[in-house]
């Protein structure tokens, strides 16, 4: 199979369904910002500081596949099941969220993101994942999206700053704290 069909040379691609939509459409661009953010969250994955956090990034990916699954469905024009994220991801999320928080110190102030790499990394992706989590947001203003989308995106964002502060104390890179 070629990578390339010229099918979209007209400024159109295909839903799940086959219908064809401009490429700029607010459907294709909220799907399109969490296949950004699943390319950030591989970036994460693929460094040797967090190979212990391997298998939730990947099971972070996959819910994010589904997320754009879902997102891509056309239910106009659709034979297929409409494939969403696992019921419990959230509840995954929150429980690795609430890990992580028990060995970090209490947060007071804002955090100037930076210090390391890695550490900036996960601030990057949590800004993609709040991109994508209004993309699909303004998706739902004009059409219904599902609504575990847009409430695991939200948690997500969460997990990537937490993510953030913990590879910082395992990296002993000072949190710059922003004072107003």
């Amino acid at each position: 199979m070629k990578i390339y069909t010229l099918t979209g040379d007209d400024g159109t691609t295909s839903l799940s369904g086959g219908r064809r939509v401009p490429k700029h459409s607010i459907r294709v661009e909220a799907y399109g910002s969490v296949d950004e953010l699943i390319a950030w969250i591989g970036l994460l994955r693929d460094h040797k500081e967090n190979q212990k956090r391997r298998e939730m990034l990947i099971y972070i990916q996959s819910q994010l596949m589904k997320c754009v699954a879902a997102l891509a469905y056309d239910r106009e024009n659709n034979n297929r099941k409409k494939l969403l994220p696992d019921a419990d991801c959230i509840s995954v999320i929150e429980k690795e969220i609430d890990r992580i928080e028990e060995n970090l110190p209490p947060q007071k102030n804002f955090i100037l993101p930076g210090g390391n790499i890695l550490v900036s990394y996960c601030h990057i992706a949590r800004c993609v994942c709040r991109g994508a989590e209004r993309a699909v947001l303004r998706l739902n203003e004009v059409e219904e999206s599902p609504e575990i989308v847009h409430i695991f995106l939200n948690r997500l964002s969460d997990y990537l700053f937490v993510l953030s502060r913990k590879i910082g104390l395992e990296l002993d890179i000072e949190e710059i704290k922003w004072f107003v």
